[in-house]
């Protein structure tokens, strides 16, 4: 039985993928995590002896070896994934530098596989909304955030590596919704916020979404079949926001927000948020500026390679959304109000 290493194992993506390892039963999962992370999305897991946790950090070459000491297979989900921080360089050194660290020990011990979590953020965007693939170029225009560059050098470095030997591939998952989104993540923020009342009106954009276990096992697929080098698109459909809205509103029992922010008024609102968060509070501002500018393009892509090659699958993103909310209520985020449309329309006649 072989033994498997999961950096980023107790987050959203990382959650699914070692709750998929383990359906697969043919591997003892190892954990690496830091001193301060939140176990609960695997709680439970390593009674049995089934996962195994190894506390260190990415940046920590020595706790990095000692991870990867023993493990046939390597899964590096783990990623920095912010739109303010109060350093930047924090972000570049643990995606760019833990890159390097893990994956530079997996080709010096002997790894059989590895296989990297990147992101659709690294590959290129169209002028007109229509869906991109592993190999549309990146407009240096397009690199919008700090997180995007140090995602983009973190990938080169898996290339880099690639040439010296390492068996690795790398998955660009566009944006997973479902199951174990517990800090949430932004797209998870959203279904929060909307179904807890406070999204009003939304800025109209497009995105890729996902189903997270498709994404996981897709992971897991890129480990058997990936080609070494390759890029690979983890995806599904393509929505714009309002309509990833629509869905949700059914599922939540609210109605979907019909009012659309002007891109210039967003952007203003996320500059004025951002300099209030650098220059006063020092904490994440309510709207970041990074994050409003990725919203200026349509994030549209093409997973064919990954059904065609990994075998993806790619279940309803209804049935993702359906998810994530069933998830979210169950967890204590927000209710379902299933009644909430039509006493909306009872009081319009009062």
């Amino acid at each position: 039985m072989k033994t498997v290493l999961v950096t980023g194992g107790t987050g959203f993506v990382g959650a699914n993928l070692v709750r998929c390892l383990l359906d697969r039963g043919d591997r003892n999962v190892r954990v690496f995590v830091r001193e301060s992370s939140d176990r609960r999305n695997l709680d439970g897991l390593g009674r049995d002896g089934a996962v195994e946790f190894c506390t260190g950090d990415l940046r920590d070459r020595a706790s990095v070896s000692r991870a990867v000491r023993g493990c046939q297979e390597v899964y590096h989900v783990a990623a920095d994934y912010r739109f303010w921080a109060n350093d930047y360089k924090e972000l570049h050194e643990s995606n760019v530098g833990g890159t390097r660290n893990i994956l530079e020990e997996c080709l010096a011990r002997g790894v059989d596989r590895v296989v990297y979590t990147s992101t659709v953020g690294t590959i290129g965007l169209a002028d007109q909304p229509r869906p991109c693939t592993e190999s549309t170029a990146m407009d240096p225009h397009q690199v919008t955030s700090h997180y995007k560059r140090s995602k983009i050098a973190a990938e080169k470095v898996a290339l880099e590596l690639a040439r010296r030997g390492l068996p690795v591939v790398i998955v660009n998952p566009s944006t997973p919704i479902g199951a174990w989104d517990r800090k949430p993540t932004p797209t998870g923020k959203i279904i929060v916020d909307f179904a807890n009342g406070k999204m009003p009106a939304y800025v109209e954009t497009g995105l890729n979404f996902a189903h997270v276990e498709d994404v996981a096992e897709g992971h897991v697929l890129a480990a058997e079949k990936g080609r070494v080098g390759n890029r690979y698109i983890l995806g599904n459909h393509n929505l714009t926001l309002g309509q990833f809205l629509e869905i949700a509103a059914c599922k939540i029992g609210r109605t979907a927000p019909k009012m659309v922010i002007p891109y210039p008024v967003a952007l203003a609102t996320g500059w004025l948020s951002t300099v209030w968060a650098d220059l006063v509070t020092h904490k994440e501002p309510g709207v970041a500026l990074e994050a409003v500018r990725m919203s200026r393009r349509y994030m549209y892509f093409d997973s064919t390679k990954a059904v065609r090659e990994l075998e993806l699958k790619q279940r309803p993103i209804e049935d993702a959304i359906s998810d994530a909310v069933d998830w979210f209520v169950a967890n204590g985020y927000f209710d379902r109000m299933q009644d909430e449309p039509r006493r909306r329309k009872a009081w319009l006649f009062l």
